[in-house]
């Protein structure tokens, strides 16, 4: 809301009069929320965002735009930017109703335009961005982006905020390799199994993990290494020859967690992920 104060003046015979001042209110009748579908972040997550303006009045509030900062935040004399705008994402919604995408006229910070809010009613704008390169990682990191509304019918802009945490807990991805590629009858043949943390917290004993893999064709087991050392069958893992089914025991493996560096001078971070190698290796 703002308010507004004027006077009048009266003039005669060389002399001014002064009017009382009168003071009024121009109430605000768009507000605006901004939500994100998911609560926290990762390096290259893509989060989706929804903009929804609401509008209280009678009449229409045409030739609107959005301006999204992307979680801007300052670093040494400049600025970073953790956010990427993923192109071709945005959409328009009036009342629910899809509608022709608005005009992005700039990918950073996000601008978006012809954004119209019907009277008595609401737009709704939903883009997605990718955690970056300079998205922080530091512990209890947050990214919070501002998006504002703004318009000539509007007596002042419009915000609303939006604040995701970096996510807590390990980040898992496996990977599974042969080797030879070509076994003969009878030959030996060797699976690697890496598992990858790009999360800053260790996967260790009492996360229970498990790799659990069915092997076609049978082999007969000679060996399982877990980062070089020998692993006991019925110990740390099962194998059902019947069947090829090979388990690890649940929190056998662990996986360190991910480390990271930021550039002093350009502020990107880079991030080795932690690592975990098992192999297995038998004859067919």
């Amino acid at each position: 809301m703002a308010l507004f104060t004027n006077q009048a003046t009266l003039s005669y015979n060389d002399n001014v009069v002064n009017s009382n001042i009168v003071t009024g209110e121009i109430v605000q009748v768009l507000t605006v929320s901004k939500t994100a579908l998911s609560d926290t972040y990762e390096r290259d997550k893509t989060i989706t965002y929804i903009v929804n303006i609401v509008n209280s009045s009678d009449s229409d509030f045409t030739n609107l735009s959005i301006n999204d900062n992307l979680g801007e935040y300052s670093f040494n004399s400049g600025s970073l930017v953790p956010l990427t705008y993923v192109n071709n994402s945005i959409r328009y919604f009036i009342n629910g109703d899809l509608q022709t995408a608005p005009t992005v006229t700039s990918v950073s910070p996000l601008i978006a335009t012809n954004i119209t809010v019907p009277a008595n009613g609401n737009a709704t704008v939903v883009y997605s961005a990718t955690a970056n390169e300079f998205a922080p990682l530091d512990v209890e990191s947050e990214i919070t982006n501002t998006v504002t509304v703004n318009g000539a019918s509007l007596s002042s802009p419009i915000t609303a905020n939006e604040t995701i945490t970096l996510e807590t807990g390990p980040i898992l991805s496996i990977t599974k390799a042969l080797c030879p590629l070509s076994v003969p009858e009878n030959g030996t043949l060797t699976y690697t199994f890496v598992i990858r943390n790009t999360g800053f917290t260790e996967a260790d004993n009492s996360d229970d993990l498990v790799i659990r893999d069915v092997f076609d064709p049978r082999i007969n087991i000679t060996s399982v290494i877990l980062n070089g050392v020998p692993l006991s069958s019925g110990t740390d893992y099962t194998y059902d020859q019947s069947t090829g089914e090979f388990v690890t025991v649940a929190g056998k493996i662990t996986v360190p967690a991910a480390t990271f560096v930021q550039d002093s001078v350009s502020g990107a971070y880079s991030v080795t992920p932690g690592a975990t190698t098992l192999t297995v290796t038998g004859t067919v």
